[in-house]
């Protein structure tokens, strides 16, 4: 292993990843230390969410002002996945829009005010009627009365997109080791992140998801990253005919296909968690609900098999992702997005890693600075 470290990122998902992706391309010798364990970025099904997400809404109604205030943030995630679309050569990426949709008029209601506040903010949505709906997505079942469409959002085939961009970081000579980091040494001429072995780098980003918080505890932030167990499941392949991101405005979803016909189920609902570090397992009442709304939603799927059902971590914080120097140890930084964790994980390690090596961040990362946690 190298001895001499620029920049070393604790967590291997898409942040920590794409935070060494932007060092490593500017000339900085980076490590990557992930524990390889419950990763949230390899579990993920891919979408990219921009409109604010009714679960998150529903569940934290005190922290819809950070989630709002973030919207920026998430169209600049967007075209910064777009720019590593591109740069990874096509990772199966498509912005045809995302669809909330509603049965009730109670749930339009909730996205014509939702509508209206994400319009102040950027984001590109209209307000489609039952009559407007079967032109752009016939698929869609019958108690569908409206849905809010943001033409911002989209997919994109996590499985490819991992894969391409762990060979991009071999080919920029990126190491890979796999360790556990538990605490911190500042008293040296260089930050030491302590595992199994000492890491010492130059500057050190923290980009571990549920793991983060432990780390923040250390250095004295009071941030809390509780895993949050979640299910997801995929069909066989069928016609390719769903274009669009689907949620709902009320009932925990996630639809889309992958250009291959394969349909990701999805959307909140609850997996087991894992004794200690274990894996989370399936829990049978979430597998039957998810499929069976995901059928009532869209019943042209109702006949494909179901190929696989997987559990994975999501982390969710406050709705507000936290980007740059620790203040009591400026060369320790955090990159820890507030919700969709694989939406943000490009921009927000991009970010992490342009204020630790000194070069220009995707966006203004200011309000997104570690001080709110002091």
């Amino acid at each position: 292993m190298t001895d001499q470290i620029d920049l070393l990122v604790i967590g291997g998902g898409i942040t920590g990843q794409c935070a060494a992706l932007a060092a490593a391309e500017h000339g900085a010798c980076v490590r990557i230390v992930d524990f390889k364990r419950n990763a949230g970025s390899h579990a993920n099904a891919g979408s990219l969410h921009v409109q604010m997400q009714s679960r998150f809404l529903r569940l934290n109604p005190h922290l819809a002002d950070n989630l709002e205030s973030s919207l920026p943030l998430y169209l600049e995630a967007v075209a910064a996945w777009e720019a590593l679309d591109r740069k990874l050569g096509g990772v199966e990426l498509t912005r045809e829009g995302g669809l909330m949709l509603a049965d009730s008029p109670e749930q339009m209601t909730f996205l014509r005010q939702k509508a209206e506040r994400e319009a102040k903010k950027g984001l590109s949505v209209d307000i489609l009627d039952r009559d407007a709906l079967p032109k752009i997505a016939p698929y869609l079942g019958s108690t569908i009365m409206g849905a809010e469409i943001c033409h911002d959002e989209g997919k994109l085939n996590p499985l490819i997109a991992n894969r391409k961009l762990e060979a991009r970081l071999t080919e920029l000579g990126v190491e890979h080791v796999y360790d556990r980091i538990i605490g911190f040494d500042m008293t040296t001429s260089n930050p030491i992140a302590k595992g199994t072995i000492d890491h010492s780098a130059d500057q050190i980003v923290i980009a571990a998801a549920w793991g983060s918080g432990a780390l923040a505890n250390e250095l004295g932030l009071a941030i809390k990253t509780p895993p949050e167990p979640l299910h997801m499941n995929i069909t066989e392949a069928g016609d390719y005919r769903i274009h669009h991101l689907i949620q709902h405005a009320e009932r925990p979803i996630t639809l889309k296909q992958f250009r291959s016909g394969q349909v990701v189920i999805g959307g909140g609902w609850s997996a087991q968690a894992g004794e200690g570090d274990g894996i989370p397992t399936i829990l049978s009442q979430s597998l039957l609900g998810n499929v069976a709304l995901a059928a009532t939603i869209a019943p042209g799927i109702g006949g494909l098999r179901l190929l696989r059902t997987w559990a994975g971590y999501n982390t969710p914080v406050d709705g507000k992702a936290t980007i740059g120097p620790t203040l009591l140890h400026p060369r320790l930084h955090l990159a820890l997005p507030g919700d969709a964790g694989y939406t943000l994980g490009p921009v927000v390690g991009q970010c992490a890693a342009a204020l630790a090596m000194g070069f220009d961040p995707l966006t203004d990362p200011t309000p997104y600075a570690v001080s709110r946690w002091t």
